[in-house]
């Protein structure tokens, strides 16, 4: 029987909503599932010590090396990153990185096809070009290339020849030229971002919205819509982030209400987008595959499409067993891909 692990930093599973459903999609598909942390590895014997839902509670046993690892959290520390080069070099991982916002879209760039769909994007490097670039475009976010769930991202407008107003969460500056310098060199010295024109993209009642679009693999290793879903501005918030104030709506409902007698063509869209865009991302890597993205897009007055960003392990809160559904069976196809390899080696 296949065994299915998930590594976590956390040393029990308890607390891990993903682990439980897991656990719980597993059993439906007679597959083994075990939870362990980066310290229940015992490479000498080849076993983990970790966690298994037995009878309705998650118990400790010691089992064999799994056949594929769900890595749903990155490494914290040196020693955790040692572990998990180590155990990588034996059983397939289902999840890799992506990289940062600015080398995806480089990636998106050079390959074309969806290249039309990228916001005008320039790292933040020299004032001069954030200056030149505020000029032509005179509103413009400034993001991370490393951020996620909003933080970090500052809203700029130019209000008059000498005057920049700057949004960041709640919080309204207005910066004399001089003064925005100093807020850049400061911003670049903390870390690396990125520069792009703003792309409103407003509900009718003036909100902030966009549509995150979850893929992930199916059971044949082939790319499905998980769900599509608008995420609208709160608080009075320019991000539409849930975990910056803002809230989920329902796909449907939310196209009649704002697309009217458009809502199916632009439901469509969204749907054909998801999967032909992530086919073709993934296709930019070279000898790496994934098992699930989210990408955040927006569509414009005039209905067209942007690409706002592509994220690697897109947020699942309260979607647990939606998103299991298919993890599970991707990491059993997974693990039997490797297997059937292997045997293919040995002949």
């Amino acid at each position: 029987m296949t065994l299915i692990g998930m590594l976590h930093y956390r040393k029990k599973p308890h607390q891990v909503k993903k682990a439980f459903a897991c656990a719980s999609i597993a059993k439906m598909h007679d597959v083994e599932f075990v939870y362990f942390s980066y310290r229940a590895v015992d490479f000498a014997l080849k076993k983990i010590n970790g966690w298994v839902f037995h009878e309705g509670k998650w118990v400790e046993r010691t089992v064999d090396f799994p056949d594929s690892i769900i890595n749903i959290s990155a490494p914290k520390t040196d020693y955790q990153s040692n572990i998990r080069k180590a155990l990588k070099r034996n059983i397939p991982f289902i999840s890799h990185s992506i990289g940062n916002k600015m080398s995806v879209y480089r990636k998106i760039e050079e390959g074309h096809l969806f290249s039309h769909f990228l916001i005008p994007t320039i790292n933040v490097t020299a004032f001069d070009e954030v200056l030149s670039f505020l000029n032509k475009f005179t509103r413009l976010v400034i993001k991370p290339h490393s951020g996620s769930k909003g933080r970090s991202i500052h809203f700029i407008t130019l209000i008059e020849e000498d005057k920049i107003r700057c949004v960041t969460g709640l919080d309204v500056t207005i910066f004399s030229i001089e003064e925005f310098k100093a807020f850049i060199q400061k911003l670049t010295a903390e870390q690396k971002y990125l520069l792009q024109p703003f792309i409103e993209c407003k509900t009718k009642s003036g909100l902030n919205y966009d549509f995150r679009l979850h893929v992930q693999k199916n059971e044949s290793g082939k790319w499905t819509v998980n769900l599509i879903y608008p995420r609208v501005s709160g608080n009075g918030r320019l991000t539409s982030n849930i975990s910056s104030g803002g809230y989920r709506g329902e796909l449907i409902p939310f196209l009649m209400e704002e697309f009217g007698d458009d809502y199916y063509n632009i439901k469509q869209l969204l749907e054909y987008f998801a999967v032909a865009f992530t086919t073709h991302f993934e296709s930019l890597y070279e000898n790496r595959s994934f098992d699930e993205l989210g990408i955040d897009v927006a569509i414009d007055q005039n209905q067209r499409l942007w690409i706002y960003e592509v994220n690697w392990r897109p947020g699942s809160k309260n979607r647990e067993f939606s998103v299991a559904k298919n993890l599970i069976p991707y990491a059993r196809y997974v693990a039997e891909s490797k297997r059937k390899k292997r045997k293919r080696r040995l002949q």
